[in-house]
């Protein structure tokens, strides 16, 4: 017999989980969620959140040293890392206790503890090794999300090598950097840092950095970087690292030679591995592949009855995914007929300086999926706004259908990306065509106006460049 039965249980209560969980009391069923560390997940703990509040930090102060381009006296601009740190962490501890908020208000359950599947809507939870209890459902979300991957001889130890934890709770700053991967997470930290002042050196094993946006958009970005002071490697291999008291070398080999680099401290970011181990999944009917669970378009495993969203179901690894995914999926329980989710319309963001952000198909990516394309680019030293902020250095572009005007893709780098890309992902959602887009009327002065001027640039009508 089961200690409680609910129409659901949740397993996980990060961006996927809790919103699923949220979602569902709004339909009536009645919800659990087993969480075995933190609500919020590691987005909102130890992911997605704090690194923006860091990055702000960095933000303001990178503001502070180019006082003087904007008339204003500051004098020396430094930081306090351990504020720094504790701003970020509080920023944190807020938002989790906001989750906490809603579940109660949702009147969802909380159930602390690791959860194990048992088969037929059978749920153990356990927690530091004692039973908490056995918890029946009608339908299993599974929302356990991913952990920071290692490479044999590359293992995080949390002193002198890092994964993204450590990296955001520093106790000193490392004068010297080498950053493996050049991911999203990766250049985030890798800018972080290098605004503190370390010596950045960022290797990437592909031939170029953030791999998945659009080649254009990255050797821009790697531009930028560089005239930032880093120094990137691509086409490069990190071997073992051999630590010293106070400081990692790593052989890496990148083109044909290998370098010994020796830093203070290495930040791993070579992806990420999912959290598929002790769920008892050997109980089910549920499939993996290479760890990630297979799931339908309304997220279904093989198990009746059990659902899978989130990092642990593959790319993209994004939290607004995962999030997506449980309305998905608990609509479906509720027997309701949502929409299927289409990856190409799901943004990505890299909050670093420059922001980098996208949505659907590169230009290259198009013309390999047999797309006649025109392509639309505008600069940001063409738009007003961003002079006016001191934010000239960026770019829009924009990937059309020849044939139809569909809104095929859309990539940019420079400031307040992140926030622009939302207006071509309404647009790619809406199946909005270029025409759509030439009849908005954007405000002016805005930095969205080049977003405008981009589409126009595509059909040879672009008036500020």
């Amino acid at each position: 017999m089961a200690d409680m039965n609910y129409d659901l249980i949740v397993i996980g209560g990060g961006p996927g989980g809790y919103v699923a969980a949220i979602r569902a009391a709004q339909l009536g069923l009645s919800t659990a969620v087993v969480e075995r560390e933190n609500l919020g997940g590691i987005c909102l703990n130890w992911g997605c959140i704090p690194t923006k509040a860091l990055l702000r930090s960095a933000e303001v102060l990178r503001n502070a040293k180019h006082a003087a381009d904007y008339g204003l006296v500051i004098q020396n601009p430094s930081f306090d890392l351990d504020k720094v740190v504790q701003r970020s962490r509080k920023v944190a501890g807020q938002l989790n206790g906001g989750v906490k908020h809603l579940l109660k208000k949702n009147k969802v359950a909380v159930i602390e503890g690791e959860a194990k599947l048992l088969g037929k809507g059978q749920v153990a939870v356990t927690k530091g090794g004692a039973a908490v209890g056995t918890f029946g459902a009608k339908n299993i979300i599974i929302a356990t999300g991913a952990r920071a991957r290692t490479l044999p001889g590359l293992e995080d130890d949390g002193n002198l090598v890092w994964t993204y934890r450590k990296a955001m709770t520093p106790n000193t700053t490392p004068k010297s950097l080498l950053v493996i991967g050049s991911g999203a997470i990766g250049i985030e930290f890798a800018s972080f840092y290098n605004e503190l002042g370390a010596k950045v050196t960022v290797v990437e094993v592909m031939d170029r950095i953030l791999p998945v946006e659009d080649e254009e958009i990255s050797a821009f970005a790697r531009k930028q970087f560089e005239k930032q002071g880093m120094r990137i490697i691509t086409n490069g291999k990190a071997g073992n690292l051999r630590k010293g008291a106070d400081s990692v070398t790593v052989a890496v080999e990148a083109n044909g030679k290998t370098e010994d680099i020796t830093v203070d401290r290495v930040i791993l970011a070579v992806g990420i591995s999912p959290n598929t181990e002790n769920l008892g999944l050997e109980n089910t009917k549920v499939q993996t592949d290479r760890g990630h669970i297979k799931t339908n378009a309304n997220c279904q495993t093989d198990e009746p009855g059990v659902y899978a969203i989130g990092d642990v179901t593959g790319a993209p690894w994004l939290a607004h995914k995962a999030s997506h995914e449980g309305v998905i999926a608990v609509e479906h329980i509720a027997g309701k007929h949502p929409h299927a989710l289409d990856v190409r319309n799901i943004p990505g963001c890299t909050y670093s300086h420059p922001q980098i952000a996208s949505v659907g198909l590169t230009e290259k990516k198009a013309k390999e999926a047999g797309y006649e394309v025109r392509v639309g680019r505008f600069p940001f030293i063409g738009n007003g706004k961003a002079i006016a902020l001191g934010e000239a250095d960026g770019m829009v572009k924009t990937v059309f259908d020849a044939k139809t005007g569909e809104l095929l893709g859309a990539h940019m780098v420079g400031a307040e990306v992140t926030e622009l890309i939302q207006g071509y992902t309404v647009a790619k959602t809406m199946e909005t065509t270029e025409q759509e887009l030439m009849q908005t009327v954007f405000p002016h002065p805005t930095l969205s106006e080049m977003m405008h001027e981009s589409v126009l640039d595509a059909y040879g009508r672009a008036i500020h460049f």
